[in-house]
């Protein structure tokens, strides 16, 4: 059984059928990839690995969900602890109000009842160390976080998922606002974290796609078209209208 597993899903935004009876498997520690055109569902899968959908008035859904084997559709389900297991990078980096350091340890400070000065710092080092912003940062961590560069807040924003210890990230177009130096630097990053954490993404861009994903996921219309390794999907898909997405014919 796959990291993620999705059977038979089915998702409903007031009567509109926007996910339609969605299978997949998600590997642990790869980068898995969901492309298709702007409004065909990609983000609103990506969402409902971590119930964000559940956010949004009128939504509703059948099927099952599995994490590690876990329903998290079922009700009993705590979207405290599923939330810090399935953390989230959205298209915008979001980085708080508040100084650096007290960014990255904000999610701690949340889930812990009471912790030590020593250990909060070991955590912003270790964090920082992990999105290799340590050395540019260390002097500067009282600074406020909202004067980074954009590449920095979104490295920033990662830090503070995995100061939380999540098992899996999952990344909203983490690189639509960054110019392609940022970008390249983004993903290089993700290729380091896929050792420790089950990365999914979601992309318009297929050349990224392409650069980053181990596995890749074409969706049309709110249907998972086809999904598999990512160089079979790039180079020789099963369906037409994967083959036709891919070489340029629509989207």
């Amino acid at each position: 059984m796959g990291k993620i597993t999705a059977e038979n899903f089915n998702l409903w935004y007031s009567g509109f059928h926007a996910l339609k009876n969605v299978n997949l498997s998600f590997r642990e520690n790869t980068i898995t990839a969901i492309i298709g055109p702007s409004g065909c569902g990609k983000s609103t899968l990506l969402r409902v690995f971590n119930r964000m959908n559940d956010l949004i008035e009128g939504v509703t859904v059948d099927g099952k969900v599995l994490i590690d084997g876990m329903n998290i559709l079922d009700p009993q389900t705590d979207l405290v602890k599923l939330r810090k297991k399935v953390g989230m990078v959205f298209q915008r980096p979001n980085p708080f109000p508040l100084s650096i350091y007290e960014n990255i340890i904000f999610g701690e400070r949340i889930h812990a009842d009471s912790i030590k000065k020593d250990r909060l710092d070991e955590i912003v080092e270790k964090s920082l160390k992990s999105v290799l912003l340590w050395h540019e940062l260390k002097n500067k961590l009282n600074r406020p976080a909202l004067r980074l560069s954009l590449e920095q807040k979104q490295r920033l924003c990662i830090a503070r998922l995995i100061a939380v210890k999540p098992d899996i990230l999952l990344m909203d177009e983490p690189c639509s606002t960054l110019d392609p130096q940022a970008t390249a630097r983004i993903e290089e990053l993700m290729r380091e974290l896929k050792n420790e954490y089950s990365i999914v993404i979601v992309t318009h861009n297929m050349q990224q796609a392409a650069r980053v994903s181990d596995d890749t996921g074409f969706m049309l219309l709110g249907e998972l078209v086809e999904f598999g390794g990512t160089h079979e999907i790039f180079t020789a898909p099963r369906d037409k209208r994967t083959e036709e997405y891919i070489t340029g014919r629509y989207g």
